[in-house]
Formats: structure tokens, sequence, C-alpha cells
């Protein structure tokens, strides 16, 4: 029997929910970074396209923050016939990551005690993800990619695979992301971490039997991080001081927020917001390998790197760091754009240029 999802308390894909696309596939039991185990690992993901004979033609998106396993849902003029990832060419592969909240194992998921993790949910980081993703890909069969890609947290997985796995990947591509987390990062998101904690109804991460989840404050995290998304002038140009015009009160601006907010309630997990970012601020691809520059020039595998020259959550200098460093890596493909760090989203021309052109280098050099 279906469920009927309680919004007020998350926005988790449950047992029970509706499957619609998602596959899923058990990879067993994690050992993560911290010395935790993770047991019982349930990996959701699509594909689109037909993996050939020889298991030649398969590409791993790696998706954002709050993306998903549907790329066609959050990148839609990416993945298709004709498109740039041409899936009369190639088969590509979405996993949701673990820590996530679509079906993969995370903290809204049913623990081998038979009640959600909640609270119990261990902390990862971008290495986990990682390893679990190549647990996914040995469960599918599939030993190599041709291309490893993502944009923002899935740039960063991207290169956690060139660093950690060259033998499986044949190119990766890093979009608007990082070798590190910056201090200016880390400070904007720990705010987002605390106005969830700061719900009363957070109920320290277990709040899954309640009528109500941290919803308010969820919603206050992801308009403090939209703004971080978009670029001082598009809010300026796009709202100014205009009002809404409505009983509220509320300026433009406000109901734009307002109505992101709304939209990820329906669709994410507080608890998984916290993970996640929390791992995105671990990130440090130098961590135990004597530093961002000796782990980055000791990559092999050819490095495509794009920018966006209005991102001002991983503003291009990010890039530059990444491309001058990797020996395999050229000048970073920059996107000019209005919309700043979500330029990866909207720019589709651009966007689809660089994809093609990653694709390329994968299958050359």
């Amino acid at each position: 029997m279906s469920r009927t999802p309680n919004f007020d308390v998350t926005g988790a894909w449950l047992e029970g929910d509706d499957p619609g696309d998602r596959e899923f596939v058990k990879i067993g039991f994690l050992l993560l970074e911290n010395g935790e185990t993770l047991p019982d690992i349930t990996i959701a993901y699509q594909t689109w396209g037909t993996l050939n004979a020889d298991k030649s033609n398969a590409i791993l998106i790696n998706h954002a923050m709050t993306g998903w396993s549907d790329v066609t849902g959050w990148w839609p003029q990416m993945v298709g016939p004709g498109l740039p990832f041409d899936t009369d060419k190639y088969f590509i592969v979405c996993p949701n990551v673990i820590g996530g909240c679509q079906g993969s194992t995370g903290p809204s998921s049913i623990a081998p005690d038979g009640k959600r993790y909640g609270s119990r949910f261990p902390i990862i980081t971008i290495r986990d993800m990682v390893n679990a993703e190549v647990a996914f890909s040995n469960a599918l069969g599939i030993d190599k990619y041709l291309l490893a890609v993502g944009p923002s947290l899935g740039g960063m997985r991207s290169l956690e695979w060139a660093v950690q796995l060259p033998d499986r990947v044949g190119a990766i591509c890093t979009i608007g992301s990082s070798a590190v987390a910056t201090g200016d990062q880390i400070g904007t998101a720990s705010i987002q971490i605390r106005a969830i904690k700061a719900d009363p109804h957070f109920n320290d991460g277990d709040y899954y039997e309640q009528e109500r989840g941290p919803i308010d404050g969820m919603g206050i995290a992801r308009r403090i991080a939209h703004l971080t998304y978009r670029t001082e002038s598009e809010m300026d140009v796009r709202f100014g001081r205009q009002l809404q015009g409505d009983e509220t009160g509320r300026y433009a601006v406000e109901s734009y927020l307002d109505h992101q907010a709304t939209k990820l309630a329906k669709r994410f997990d507080a608890n998984t917001y916290i993970a996640l970012t929390d791992a995105m601020n671990s990130h440090d691809i130098g961590r135990d390998r004597g530093g961002v520059a000796a782990a980055l020039e000791a990559i092999t595998v050819p490095v495509v790197v794009v920018s966006i020259d209005t991102d001002r959550l991983f503003p291009p200098r990010l890039q530059v760091e990444i491309s001058e460093l990797v020996p395999t890596a050229d000048a970073p493909i920059t996107i000019s754009s209005d919309f700043g760090h979500d330029g990866f989203l909207v720019e589709a021309e651009a966007m689809g240029d660089a994809i093609r052109h990653a694709l390329k280098v994968a299958g050359t050099i």
C-alpha cells in the first residue's frame, strides 16, 4: 500500500512510496572514513540508454547536493537521444548518494533495528560517498566509466574518482566545484545547519514519528543557500525593492525565496540536508595525501574543469586552482551566466558544449 506523504515532516522518499523509475541495488556494508560501519546499504539509481557488450560506454553522473537520481528531472536538456549525454551512444548512470533521501540509505531510512536512523546516522564524507559508488558500480558489473561528471557536490565526487580510482574512469569533468571547502563556504553552510537544528521540531534529528519536522528550519537554510546559488545583480535586476503585491506585504524577493523553500520541502529531508552539507564542509582532496597540491599533481586521467564566471559559492579561482595543479587538465572552460552557481542548470547550450568536449577528451586522450 502506498504511503500518503506528510511534507510537514519530511520530503524524503520512504518505503511504500511510488518508486517511479528508481531502481534499487544492495551493496552490503561500508566501512566509513571515521571508522564506523554502515550496514546493509541500498542505493537508488536510474539509467538511460543501453550498456554495450564490452561495457565501455557507461557514464557516471554525480548529482549536486539537492539533486537526485533522475537527471532528466534536474538536467532535462542534457540526457536523451542526440543530447549531450546521447542515450543512442551512451549508458548513463546516476545513483543517489548515501546519506541521501531519495531511496538510498540515509537518515530517513529504516535501520537494522526497524527504526529510522535519524540522529544515529553516522557522519559521512565525500570519500565515503565515492566508496559506495564503487560498490554500486561493482554490483552493476561496470568496471570502468568512460566519464565521471558532476556539478558542485558531484564535482567533488568526480575529482575523488580521478584521485582514488584512475583505473576506473577514462576521464572526469568537474563543474562549479573545488578541491577543498573554503572558510567562506563552511561559514555559510554552518549557519544553514544551525537554522535546522534550532527549529523546535528538530528533536535532535529524531522527528520522523512526529506530526511536524524541522521544515521551517530547513526552509531558512534553503533561503540562505539559494542566495549563494544566484547572483547579487540578478536579485537586484529581477526583484529590486518591489513588493509582491499581495496581502502578505512581502518583498518580491522574499516571495521567491519562500517558493524555493516550499519546493525543497516536498522532495528533501532536513537530516539529509545536514549530512550532505557536513560532507561538503569536510571536503579536502589532499587530506592524508600530502596536501591539495600533491593530490592534484598525482592525477593521471584527463580532467575537464568547468567554471561559471558569476559563481559566488564556488568562485572561478577554485576551478583555476584545479586546472593549474592537475597535469592532465587544460584551463577551465568558462561559462558566462547571469545566474551564478545555478548557471550549470540554466545555461543549457554552453553546458552541453562543455559536456561534448569532455566526452571527446575521454575518447581521444
